[in-house]
C-alpha cells in the first residue's frame, strides 16, 4: 500500500511507458472517462498520480484466452 508521503508523480512519457498506450489513446480515455485525469501543475503541466495509474493498470480485465480457458475447463 503506497502512503501519501511516497505518492509519485508521473509525466506523459512515464504513463506511456507504463501503460503501453500512446498520447492519442491516454487523452481519448481520458475525455471517455475510462482512464485517470491528470493534475494541473500549472498552465502547461501535468501530472498523473502514480497511485492511479497503478489502480487503472490492476482494474484491467485478465486476457480473453484465460477466460476462454476457464470457460472451457
Amino acid at each position: 500500500m503506497t502512503s501519501d508521503t511516497d505518492e509519485r508523480l508521473l509525466r506523459l512519457r512515464d504513463v506511456k511507458q507504463k501503460t503501453g498506450l500512446g498520447s492519442s489513446t491516454i487523452y481519448r480515455r481520458i475525455a471517455d472517462g475510462t482512464f485517470p485525469a491528470p493534475r494541473s501543475l500549472g498552465p502547461n503541466t501535468v501530472r498523473w498520480l502514480q497511485s492511479e495509474i497503478d489502480a487503472w493498470i490492476k482494474s484491467l480485465p485478465s486476457s480473453r484466452s484465460g477466460e476462454q480457458l476457464s470457460a472451457a475447463g
